[in-house]
């Protein structure tokens, strides 16, 4: 499975997670690929912390050259006729408000318990750490949308070992190779890709996971 077809499984199937009408903030990279699989004549209205409410998809590269208009990580963006655009003070009043229904962000880490970090690893310059503070304690469902390792490297840990975001807020995980629920007594792998075996599952997850009775393959 190549870099653009992992994108492309992560994204399709994220979007099943989400309903006609959701209030919806996606976070950038693959999380930004979503609204091209959600099903025809669903509309959920796609949240920017930088201030639009009723966000598009990403336009062509044509359409994207006289636009002016971005997400919160500067990416071109589109807008339907009803969009609005709103100050930080309200964007934020939204989301601390709890009027997010759902928000799907990537992540550097996260783990058994829930824990998100992926705002900085020390060291490395990053512009800031943008909205994902608030955003995953303040929208209804919190889904991470990510490569399952980094070249070869764990990213869903026993104990996250970089710096917070927050704690115990990540409900749902969706990678390329399976999707793992966050429950008080740890992760539970709940569907899975059947392009990788239940055993390369397990090598490429650090944190131990219950394997549901119900479990399912990706549709």
């Amino acid at each position: 499975m190549d870099k653009e077809q992992v994108k492309v499984t992560i994204a399709r199937r994220v979007a099943k997670e989400l309903n006609n009408g959701d209030v919806v903030n996606l976070g950038i990279g693959i999380p930004t690929l979503v609204p091209a699989y959600l099903p025809e004549g669903m509309r959920v209205v796609l949240h920017a912390e930088n201030g639009i409410v009723g966000a598009g998809g990403k336009p062509s590269a044509e359409e994207a050259q006289p636009m002016h208009v971005t997400d919160a990580g500067g990416s071109p963006i589109s807008v339907y006729p009803d969009s609005c655009f709103i100050d930080s003070t309200v964007s934020f009043g939204l989301i601390r408000g709890g009027h997010v229904d759902c928000t799907v962000l990537g992540a550097l880490e996260v783990d058994s318990e829930g824990n998100l970090s992926n705002w900085i690893i020390p060291g490395k310059k990053v512009p800031g750490m943008g909205g994902a503070m608030d955003l995953v304690v303040g929208a209804k469902k919190v889904i991470v949308a990510m490569e399952h390792t980094a070249k070869g490297n764990h990213k869903i840990l026993t104990k996250c070992r970089l710096p917070y975001t927050a704690l115990k807020c990540v409900d749902r995980i969706i990678t390329e190779m399976a999707v793992l629920d966050v429950t008080e007594n740890g992760l539970i792998l709940t569907e899975y890709n059947p392009e990788f075996s239940l055993d390369e599952i397990k090598a490429a997850t650090e944190a131990q996971f219950e394997v549901s009775k119900d479990l399912k393959t990706f549709s």
